[in-house]
């Protein structure tokens, strides 16, 4: 979550005025993230997240995203659908930007979280990923392994300006992935983009699964190595615990086992997810509007989780 549009209080309350939500009460930026601008609304009924769609979140995706929370919650998971108005619109424009009312969940995101914390969050990915077994619609994932020679091309030798010889460590790392990347596992609607500030909890029990803006059709075990770097490790990433990778594995198979192939590819899965991450927030370091509310995201931390995973990651997942 960022701020990068700002949203005057008139327009607020107009836009609010389209909803059986209550009057403004106030608003307030959230500054975390780095993907779209939001908000949390209070009225006079109730608290919810307000959401402009930015620069990676295309306005014709946002049916698929609406779609696929809709099922969630049909299913009874704890997912933030969006709000309908009184014609029963969940999509509308605001400040020029595609903008939705969200429900409000209960819950803090947790920044070290314990091993029972990761349990059941590796329990609620899978709980997730069974959930949307007979989900109908696909969307690719434009952030996935198809993607990551654009990216790298597109940032280039700035990639030094972070760290002397960045571009050619992780153009190394690149040709590795193409050359080994599994094709043939089992895929489905996955999150992408499961971390810690993603899931609410309360104590131990998971309440809400949050910001599916990267959910797309991929590796389902992709998913669970998305999750396993962003949980495993502290945020410099140079501090692994091994107890909250394996209640994380643990939890994930109480709801959804791993094949044998799913289980041989993760050493390979997690180290593409590290790619993954080591490339956008490399191009987001370089990018990201001096004058955003935003905090910027370390690249080198998941330069590390990459390192980590190729040299250890065969044993680690055995």
């Amino acid at each position: 979550m960022a701020v990068y549009t700002q949203v005057s209080s008139e327009a607020l309350a107009g836009f609010l005025a389209k909803f059986d939500a209550g009057e403004l009460v106030s608003a307030k930026g959230i500054a975390e993230g780095v993907e779209n601008s939001n908000y949390l609304v209070d009225t006079s009924r109730g608290r919810y997240i307000l959401t402009l769609y930015e620069r990676r979140v295309a306005a014709d995706d946002l049916p698929y995203f609406m779609a696929l929370l809709d099922h969630l919650a049909g299913k009874g998971l704890p997912v933030p659908p969006a709000i309908k108005d009184r014609s029963g619109r969940e999509i509308h424009e605001l400040e020029g930007r595609p903008a939705c009312l969200i429900q409000f969940l209960p819950g803090v995101s947790v920044t070290a979280p314990s091993p029972s914390q990761a349990e059941a969050a590796g329990a609620a990915l899978g709980t997730m990923h069974a959930a949307l077994s007979d989900f109908g619609l696909d969307r690719p994932n434009t952030m996935g392994v198809d993607s990551w020679q654009a990216q790298f091309d597109r940032c280039g030798r700035d990639l030094d300006a972070i760290e002397a010889g960045l571009f050619d460590r992780v153009g190394r790392a690149l040709d590795r992935m193409l050359a080994r990347w599994p094709r043939d596992l089992p895929v489905s609607a996955i999150h992408a983009d499961l971390f810690p500030d993603n899931v609410l909890m309360l104590g131990d029990t998971v309440t809400g699964l949050i910001d599916f803006y990267f959910a797309c059709t991929d590796l389902r075990a992709y998913d669970l190595a998305v999750t396993h770097g962003a949980w495993a490790f502290d945020g410099s990433g140079r501090s692994f615990s091994p107890e909250i990778g394996t209640a994380l594995l643990r939890g994930y198979e109480r709801s959804q086992k791993l094949s044998a192939a799913e289980r041989a590819a993760l050493p390979t899965l997690a180290e593409g997810a590290a790619l993954r991450f080591v490339l956008s927030r490399a191009w987001d370091w370089l990018n990201t509007p001096a004058d955003a509310l935003v905090t910027r995201k370390d690249p080198l931390a998941y330069l590390r989780r990459l390192d980590f995973y190729a040299a250890k990651g065969d044993a680690l997942f055995a």
